[in-house]
C-alpha cells in the first residue's frame, strides 16, 4: 500500500482521557512495586506501554472478564512476554483477581508467572520466546473469521522481536488473507536487552516495513492517550487488511532513573530510596475521573457443533498405499465428522496429501506456504479458539519450527503435526529432505505423543486417535507405498503396540515401525527358514510406549533388536531401551548412522542395515 488515507475519528471526552491517563500510572505503579517485591522482572518494558495497555484494555477491548475463555471475547496476545507484569496489573484492575495478588508475582505457587502462561486463565498462550505472538494472534483471528464472529485480536509486540523472521512470515500471511480483525500494536521503545535495537526509534521505518507487507498502518505517540484512542478507533473500523499501530514510546517512561536509558532491561527498581523516588515520580493521587471497566462483548453465543465418531477404515485387502496418502484420506474423513478440525500445510499438500482435506473443506484449510514457524504458531492460535488443527509438512522441515512447538507445549496447546518423507527410505532427494531427527525432537516435547503408522489401516486409526488425544501429537508418515499389515477392524490405542509374530520358542524380538516394520516381518520369515524363531512388535505408539509388552518380550526372548529409519540418538530404539532398561537381557539397535546420501531408497536402507536380509544376518550373528 503505497498510499493510504486515515479517516478521522470523533474526539473522546476529557474525563475518559484523564481517567485512562491515571489508569496508565496505576499500571506503572503496580509494575514497579510487583517486580521490586519479586526481586526480578522487567519493569522498564512495562512502563513504555502503560498508555497503550490502558487504552486497549479499558477502551477498545470487548472481553467478559469473568468468562475469559468465551469465544465471543476479543483476544489479546502479549508477544513481548517479559512485559507481563503490566498485563497482570491490567487484569487485576479489571476485576479478574484482587490487586493484592500482584505482590505474588513470580512466586512458585502463583499463576502470575514471570512470562505469561495459561496457568492464569487470563493468558491464552505462553509468550516468553520472542517473535511468536503475531503468528498466534493470526491463528486466533483466522478462527474468528471461520466462525463468522466479528471479534478482534490484538497483539502487542516489542521492537527487538521484530528482528525475528517468524514475525514477517505472519505479516505476509495476514495481509495475503486480508485478516482485517487482526490489530498489531508495536511498542517502539528503541532498547533491547543488551543494546539499542536494530533501527532504534525510527518509527517511520517500522511503519514502512509493515505497509510494504500489505498492512494498513499509522504512527502514534505511544504516551498520548487521545492519539492512542483515535488509532484504536481507526483500527477497529478498518476493512480489507490487518492494521499496525506503530507507537513511539520511551522505555522506562515515568521513572527518571530508567527512562530512555540503556542497561535497565530485566532489572527491578531496588528497594529503598530509589524505589521511593520512582513511586513519588509516578505519583499516588490516582483517583479516576470516571469509572473504567473492560466491556463485555454484545453478541450472542454460537453453538459449536459436536463431533461424531470417526468411521472405521475400509481398505481393500490388496491395498498398496503410502501412509502419507492414507493420512490425507483419513484427515478428510475426520473433517466430515469433526467440524472443529482445521488443516494447515506449508506448500507440501500434494505430498503430505492434506490436499484431500482442502478439496472437501477449503474454508477450513490454511495454506501457510513455505513458512513452517508461522504455520505452527497459527496452529497454536487456532487451538486456543477450540479448533483441532492438523499441520502437515515434510518432517525434516518441522525442525526449523521447534521453538514454536516447544512453546506450544508450554501453552498447553492442542494441535497435531504430521511429518511426511521421513528417513532414508525417501531415496534420491537426499539428506536435506530426510527426517532422521524428528522422533527424538518430538519425544522431548513435554506432554507430547508420537505415533508411527506402518500401513493404511494404522494411519487411518492413528489420525482418529490423534484428534481425540489432548495436547501435541506427532504422526510420522512415510513416502514409499506399503501393503496392508492389518485388517480394517484392528483396534489401536495410545500407548499400545501389536505383537504380529510370536511363538513359545522365540529367541529374539524385532521391534519396528513404519517402513522398518515390513522389513522386520520379512526378516522373521528369513530367520524362520534358518531355524531361528523371532517375535515381531509394531511399536506404532512411540510415546507413550507400551513398556509392559516390551519388558515381557525382553524377558521371554532375551534379545531385543530395534530397527528404525532414524538416527540412533533419541528415536524408537531409545524409547524401547528406556522401557526395558531394568529388564535382564540383551539389546541391539539398528539405525541410520552418519549423514546419508542420494540414491534409491531400497539401496539406502540396505546401506544402513535396515533391509530384511541385513536384519536377519544381524540377529543370527548376535545369537551365535
Amino acid at each position: 500500500m503505497s498510499e493510504q488515507t486515515i479517516p478521522p475519528t470523533n474526539p473522546h471526552s476529557a474525563s475518559l482521557v484523564s481517567s485512562l491517563e491515571v489508569m496508565a500510572n496505576r499500571l506503572r505503579r503496580h509494575s514497579v512495586v510487583s517486580t521490586s517485591e519479586a526481586g526480578s522482572g522487567h519493569p522498564s518494558t512495562c512502563l513504555s506501554c502503560a498508555e497503550l495497555i490502558s487504552g486497549l484494555f479499558f477502551y477498545a477491548l470487548r472481553f467478559d472478564v469473568q468468562n475469559p475463555k468465551s469465544l465471543l471475547n476479543d483476544r489479546f496476545v502479549l508477544s513481548k512476554g517479559h512485559g507481563v507484569p503490566i498485563v497482570w496489573a491490567a487484569w487485576a484492575e479489571a476485576g479478574a483477581f484482587p490487586v493484592s495478588e500482584l505482590l505474588n508475582l513470580r512466586k512458585i505457587d502463583s499463576p502470575l508467572e514471570g512470562h505469561p502462561t495459561p496457568r492464569s486463565a487470563w493468558a491464552d498462550v505462553a509468550t516468553g520466546s520472542l517473535g511468536q505472538g503475531l503468528s498466534i494472534a493470526l491463528g486466533m483471528a483466522i478462527s474468528a473469521r471461520m466462525d463468522g464472529r466479528d471479534s478482534r485480536v490484538y497483539v502487542l509486540t516489542g521492537d527487538g522481536e521484530l528482528a525475528e523472521g517468524a514475525v514477517w512470515e505472519a505479516a505476509m500471511l495476514a495481509s495475503h488473507r486480508g485478516v482485517d480483525n487482526l490489530i498489531a500494536i508495536l511498542d517502539i521503545n528503541r532498547f533491547g536487552q543488551s543494546e539499542m535495537t536494530m533501527y532504534g526509534d525510527d518509527v517511520g521505518l517500522y511503519e514502512q516495513r509493515f505497509r510494504s507487507f500489505g498492512w494498513a498502518t499509522e504512527i502514534v505517540d505511544g504516551h498520548n492517550v487521545s492519539a492512542i484512542l483515535a488509532a484504536l478507533d481507526r483500527a477497529r473500523a478498518n476493512r480489507g487488511a490487518p492494521y499496525a499501530i506503530v507507537a513511539d514510546t520511551r522505555k522506562g517512561k515515568g521513572v527518571t532513573c530508567m527512562e530512555d536509558r540503556d542497561g535497565w532491561h530485566g532489572k527491578p527498581v531496588p528497594r529503598g530510596e530509589m524505589l521511593e523516588q520512582a513511586l513519588a515520580e509516578i505519583g499516588d493521587d490516582l483517583e479516576l475521573a470516571e469509572p473504567l471497566t473492560v466491556r463485555a462483548p454484545e453478541r450472542e453465543q454460537h453453538e459449536v457443533p459436536a463431533a461424531s465418531a470417526m468411521p472405521a477404515p475400509d481398505f481393500p485387502a490388496d491395498t498398496h498405499l503410502a501412509t502419507r496418502q492414507a493420512y490425507g484420506k483419513a484427515l478428510a474423513e475426520l473433517g466430515r465428522v469433526a467440524p472443529g478440525v482445521v488443516a494447515l500445510d506449508g506448500d507440501t499438500k500434494n505430498s503430505t496429501y492434506s490436499q484431500e482435506f482442502l478439496n472437501e473443506f477449503p474454508e477450513r484449510f490454511v495454506e501457510c506456504f513455505i513458512a513452517e514457524q508461522n504455520m505452527v504458531g497459527v496452529a497454536v492460535g487456532l487451538s486456543t479458539m477450540g479448533k483441532i488443527p492438523f499441520a502437515s509438512t515434510f518432517a525434516c522441515f518441522l525442525t526449523r519450527a521447534y521453538d514454536q512447538i516447544r512453546m506450544g507445549a508450554v501453552s498447553r496447546a492442542n494441535f497435531k503435526l504430521c511429518g511426511s518423507h521421513c528417513g532414508v527410505s525417501i531415496g534420491p532427494d537426499g539428506p536435506s529432505q530426510m527426517a532422521l531427527e524428528d522422533i527424538a525432537m518430538m519425544r522431548a516435547i513435554a506432554g507430547s505423543s508420537v505415533l508411527y503408522p506402518s500401513d493404511a489401516v494404522s494411519a487411518h486409526r492413528l489420525v482418529g486417535i490423534a484428534a481425540e488425544t489432548p495436547g501435541i501429537v506427532y504422526i510420522r508418515t512415510t513416502r514409499p507405498k506399503t501393503d496392508l499389515v492389518y485388517d480394517n477392524d484392528t483396534e489401536f490405542h495410545l500407548g499400545g503396540s501389536h505383537v504380529l509374530r510370536r511363538s513359545d520358542g522365540d529367541r529374539a524380538t524385532l521391534v519396528g515401525a513404519g517402513a522398518t516394520l515390513h522389513e522386520a516381518l520379512h526378516a522373521c520369515e528369513l530367520l524362520a527358514d534358518r531355524g531361528i524363531p523371532v517375535r515381531v512388535i509394531d511399536l506404532y505408539s512411540v510415546k507413550p510406549v507400551d513398556a509392559e509388552t516390551l519388558r515381557e518380550a525382553a524377558r521371554e526372548t532375551g534379545l531385543v533388536v530395534t530397527i528404525e529409519d532414524h538416527y540412533p540418538e533419541g528415536g524408537l530404539g531409545e524409547a524401547v531401551l528406556g522401557a526395558i532398561a531394568n529388564t535382564p537381557g540383551r539389546y541391539h539397535k539398528i539405525a541410520v548412522t552418519g549423514v546419508p546420501r542420494s540414491g534409491p531408497g531400497r539401496e539406502l536402507m540396505r546401506m544402513y542395515g535396515l533391509t530384511a536380509d541385513s536384519i536377519a544376518d544381524t540377529v543370527e550373528g548376535l545369537l551365535s
